[in-house]
């Protein structure tokens, strides 16, 4: 394993775990983490033997959003607005990495999802959430539109007049109310969180890598296009998997009646 003081990363069986390590302020995202996110994102995606990521936080909670403490000192407000922003826009690549990169992606939200942490979970192709954790898009409350995404993942995880609500108001959901509106996938007691978590990520990284990818490439095309120019690419796609030898493999399992066993080539 080896780690940054605010961001820790560590490999096992083909799954990149990125911890955001700053537990004492609730994980809060400062210029460190998310430039050592961004970097540790690219390259899991582009190492072949990565099949997996996964984003959490250490200690209690997943990630409480930009660090309000310093915005409140603030830091960063000598320097012009269009470089700001263009330095806002270099740090929230992480997100369109997660959302992207062609394998997939999971968030595992221990505690309290926040502002442009929530932004980054949402990212994720799957979120994993223990059962009571907090759930919020922060922004209104301290006077923000919202930053790495979050206006682009959720009306297309919840439809744009949910999406107003919950940016506009920012009512605070349990991980169970979240699930019920589309944003969490899977809630698991706090007894069986992190065995349940596991198991979750290890089914994805067993799976076929190349694959899922493609589905994920074809799932993000799928709002920008025609259906004729959409099925044009798909179809595409679909005859670039047949050469894969987790294809052959899972084709040759199927006719023999046993399990495949992939290996994300």
């Amino acid at each position: 394993m080896s780690a940054t003081p605010v961001l820790m990363e560590s490999v096992e069986e083909g799954v990149v775990t990125l911890t955001m390590n700053r537990p004492d302020r609730r994980n809060a995202l400062n210029l460190e983490m998310t430039l050592a996110m961004r970097e540790a994102l690219t390259r899991a995606a582009e190492d072949s033997s990565v099949r997996a990521v996964v984003l959490t936080g250490a200690g209690q909670a997943f990630c409480a959003g930009g660090d309000v403490q310093a915005m409140a000192q603030g830091r960063g407000q000598e320097v012009c607005a269009e470089e700001r922003a263009r330095a806002l826009r270099i740090r929230a690549e992480s997100s369109r990495l997660l959302c992207e990169m062609p394998k997939p992606t999971v968030a595992v939200i221990g505690g309290a999802a926040a502002g442009a942490g929530l932004a980054l979970a949402l990212a994720c192709d799957f979120r994993v959430a223990v059962s009571g954790a907090k759930i919020t898009t922060a922004f209104a409350k301290v006077g923000l539109s919202g930053d790495f995404g979050i206006s682009y993942f959720l009306p297309r995880l919840v439809g744009a007049a949910r999406a107003r609500e919950l940016m506009m108001l920012s009512p605070v959901l349990a991980s169970e109310e979240a699930m019920a509106l589309g944003l969490i996938h899977r809630v698991y007691g706090a007894g069986e969180f992190s065995v349940q978590a596991r198991a979750f990520v290890t089914t994805l990284a067993q799976g076929p890598t190349i694959a899922l990818g493609r589905m994920k490439r074809n799932l993000n095309a799928s709002n920008d296009r025609t259906l004729s120019g959409f099925l044009d690419s798909e179809s595409a796609i679909q005859v670039s998997c047949f050469g894969t030898e987790d294809h052959k493999a899972a084709a040759a399992a199927f006719v023999e009646k046993r399990t495949p066993r992939f290996l994300g080539r």
